[in-house]
């Protein structure tokens, strides 16, 4: 099944002690990109929870909110980071005097930014490792459950895309079959035009028709045109979401190279005008699966 790379997941869990809320949200990236916003008190803890939404999303920029709320009153002693307060208090001090600002700092103020209020209390990591890993493993379920989601709207899109590509395919393979006997034709009528078909043999005029026949056969692309979409489709119907995005960009590589050759070959309107049509559904195929895990 295919994966969307844009999705959102949270995930929420409580005990006598602590609640726990872990929102995971993710968009369209070339690579692995992760960001977590995290308590300063469990940054420790970061390389492991980053080892585990690496396992759980291959490709993707991930950003990962953790709030962690202490239910213990008991546990509840807080302590004031004097040094980070202080240089919170220099740069606002700066921004006063660059900027003629009201001088409004107040203990409020600042106790009210970030870190500056943590709890005294000793942090055993390894609880707070098995618990932050149980409410990621939530967060992940729930956000693999929405992108798997849009990713079968995707499928659905591309794979009536490719049907579409597959029409045209045929009706290209099935035209130019046509054309050395209309070549042939064109070859007559002009020799009969320009009356020198007594100057002119048939054995001269049967080489001129089997060059053109063999310069426009687009056999050989319209085989490779269909391997590529037969492979596309299997990927695509897949349970193996390593890298398939990847993949899928690499096979419309060269299906667009397929399309391209067999518009410079066959010189013939109606199949340039299905050569136009199927590349502007690669195109629109290419931009969904930018958008593939």
């Amino acid at each position: 099944m295919i994966r969307s790379m844009t999705g959102f997941g949270r995930g929420i869990l409580s005990n006598d002690s602590r609640r726990y809320t872990i929102d995971i949200k993710t968009v369209n990236h070339r690579y692995n990109d992760i960001s977590i916003r995290m308590p300063r008190y469990l940054i420790a803890l970061e390389d492991s929870l980053r080892q585990i939404i690496s396992k759980n999303v291959s490709r993707g920029k991930i950003d990962v909110f953790i709030n962690v709320e202490n239910l213990d009153i008991n546990s509840k002693n807080v302590k004031v980071d004097e040094a980070l307060a202080g240089a919170y208090i220099d740069e606002m001090r700066k921004l006063i005097s660059l900027y003629n600002l009201a001088n409004d700092i107040s203990a409020t103020s600042v106790l009210k930014l970030p870190d500056v209020i943590t709890s005294s209390d000793e942090v055993d990591e390894e609880v707070y490792l098995k618990e932050l890993t149980d409410t990621l493993n939530i967060a992940i379920q729930n956000l693999n459950s929405a992108r798997e989601k849009e990713g079968e709207s995707l499928k659905k899109d591309i794979n009536a895309r490719l049907d579409g590509i597959s029409s045209n395919v045929d009706f290209m393979a099935e035209r130019s079959l046509s054309l050395p006997d209309e070549y042939k034709a064109k070859l007559e009528a002009r020799v009969a035009e320009l009356n020198v078909k007594d100057i002119i043999d048939e054995a001269r005029l049967g080489a001129e028709i089997v060059l053109y026949a063999d310069k426009s056969s687009i056999c050989e692309e319209v085989t490779r045109l269909r391997s590529h979409i037969e492979t596309f489709k299997k990927y695509l119907n897949s349970n193996d979401n390593n890298s398939c995005g990847k993949k899928l960009d690499f096979l419309l590589q060269e299906m667009n190279r397929e399309i391209n050759t067999i518009g410079s070959k066959a010189n013939c309107l109606d199949i340039t005008n299905h050569v136009v049509d199927t590349k502007n559904e690669i195109e629109n195929i290419r931009e969904q699966v930018q958008n593939i895990e």
